[in-house]
């Protein structure tokens, strides 16, 4: 079933497109959302007029995106996450999460537009990039850092291990010297 596009659709098209999409997908999802209308002549007709308010609409979207790909350009994010003994992340960070953190900033941009190529699963810095509008793309920089509680939980930890340690370490110095003193009254004795 052939469609005309009035609104942008991911892995569709842009605004006044004429795509063809199975019809439960047309009747159920595209159409009732008003992001389209069917591609018949006098829709046809009816486009052709549209047509020139459609060229403005685009042209407005496309500008927002080149904005937004300037903000958004050589940005750094920091997500802080809970780590494992292994060193690898619980869970995943998600396109979501970045989101809310580029809103924090002051960049608003929807989860689905950024693309996350290979899952985020370990600490570090990683690229991401956003698909802003048909050929505009902006990528920024996603810092993965541990949770500061996380962080100072292991150096208490860490502390407690080195205290225990140390004080095994001196009570095994002193039952060495307590064998030597030991070791040498039993060698005094058997030279007299």
């Amino acid at each position: 079933m052939k469609v005309i596009l009035t609104d942008r659709v991911k892995a569709l098209g842009n605004v006044g497109e004429v795509v063809n999409v199975s019809q439960g997908y047309a009747r159920n999802y595209l159409i009732p959302n008003k992001l389209a209308l069917l591609a018949d002549e006098g829709n046809q007709k009816q486009m052709e007029d549209y047509q020139k308010m459609l060229s403005k609409k685009v042209e407005e979207e496309k500008k927002a995106a080149q904005d937004l790909g300037k903000q958004l350009d050589g940005k750094t994010i920091t997500v802080t996450k809970k780590v494992g003994g292994n060193g690898r992340l619980f869970g995943t960070v998600t396109s979501s999460e970045l989101s809310k953190e580029l809103e924090k900033q002051g960049v608003s941009i929807e989860r689905r537009l950024i693309n996350v190529d290979t899952p985020i699963k370990t600490l570090g810095e990683f690229e991401v990039k956003a698909n802003l509008f048909h050929g505009i793309d902006a990528t920024f920089n996603v810092k993965v850092e541990m949770d500061p509680a996380q962080v100072a939980e292991e150096k208490r930890k860490q502390e407690a291990a080195a205290k225990k340690a140390g004080r095994k370490g001196a009570k095994e110095g002193e039952e060495a010297k307590a064998e030597g003193a030991e070791s040498e009254g039993t060698a005094e004795e058997t030279e007299a």
